[in-house]
């Protein structure tokens, strides 16, 4: 009798075996993942049926599987994989019990819906924004201007990643620029400097200015507190700390809205996809008015500064002071 596990079998019987071997192929009868209440949706992919219908038009063309042999997961489903995983930065075990799916399943799924969400990065993540570049500059002078008594609602500090993302945002916490490719260890101003957007400023092809932390060199266009304040240079640092607060609040709700940026259990590689994915994904919930989540308070940890600053940086600080703080 030939052997029954041989590719081109002659004998009969073995095939008998050969049948009685086979692993049946059984497929799982899958929920209509949108045929629940938003509240419940929320919960588990931080977008609202209408958001996950608005993700799937503007994913579908890009994610389809051409055929629907073998039970092949819908749009709707591929997308909803995903964002589950982003949401809960749970073991792709995990996310495909929840979804009754295996474990490759759920690894192919996410790496395609993640590279078609970062494909469409340049559309959502826009420097200086989607809005008109006076909007952006009055939006921010309303959160510290001296002739106002605005109080931030609340304030986030970094904490340091596997991945240090550099992000520019608007007053709403859109974020306009994004960088995320560079390894923890590298400090913010040496990626600030190697980034399109320090060109982009330094040729002045943008008016306005930046605000950072301590950690970056002050410059005509990326303006920094005062290391030692005096009296009118107080009020500067405390506007300054204000406004500034609002791209720890944006890395915040970034990271309240998508817990697997917390702990990526991938390589460095697919963590950065990931992150600019969830920064797309971050906008189109800010522009759709989707639920913000609650942000935590995280500690501050600001870099020292490696750059030194610009005589030119400092004089412009210098007649922000006199302008508008004295």
């Amino acid at each position: 009798m030939a052997c029954p596990f041989l590719r081109d079998v002659v004998d009969e019987e073995a095939l008998v075996l050969r049948r009685a071997f086979r692993r049946e192929r059984v497929f799982r009868d899958r929920l209509d993942p949108l045929a629940f209440p938003d509240d419940h949706l929320y919960e588990r992919y931080r977008f609202s049926a209408d958001g996950i219908r608005y993700l799937c038009r503007l994913l579908g063309p890009r994610i389809k599987h051409r055929t629907a042999r073998s039970h092949a997961l819908s749009v709707e489903q591929m997308v909803c994989v995903a964002l589950r995983f982003f949401a809960s930065g749970a073991f792709l075990y995990s996310v495909g019990d929840a979804e009754q799916l295996n474990k490759a399943t759920i690894c192919r799924t996410i790496r395609s819906v993640c590279l078609a969400i970062k494909a469409l990065a340049d559309v959502f993540i826009s420097f200086p924004g989607h809005r008109r570049l006076c909007d952006i500059k009055e939006e921010f002078y309303r959160i510290a201007a001296p002739s106002g008594a605005h109080e931030a609602d609340f304030v986030n500090r970094k904490s340091f990643h596997s991945i240090n993302v550099q992000m520019v945002c608007n007053a709403d916490c859109v974020i306009s620029n994004v960088v995320a490719k560079w390894p923890g260890s590298v400090h913010d101003s040496r990626i600030f400097r190697a980034s399109e957007i320090y060109q982009c400023l330094s040729q002045g092809e943008f008016s306005g200015v930046l605000l950072g932390d301590r950690g970056y060199g002050c410059q005509p266009f990326l303006l920094t507190p005062f290391t030692d304040p005096q009296e009118a240079q107080q009020a500067y640092n405390h506007a300054h700390a204000r406004t500034r607060a609002r791209v720890e609040m944006t890395f915040g709700l970034l990271k309240a809205r998508f817990h697997c940026l917390h702990k990526l259990r991938v390589s460095p590689v697919r963590a950065c996809d990931i992150t600019v994915a969830c920064a797309v994904l971050h906008n189109v919930a800010c522009l759709r008015k989707e639920r913000a989540p609650r942000v935590p308070p995280a500690m501050d940890w600001d870099n020292p500064t490696i750059f030194p600053d610009d005589d030119s940086g400092w004089l412009l600080r210098d007649q922000y002071v006199l302008n508008y703080f004295r």
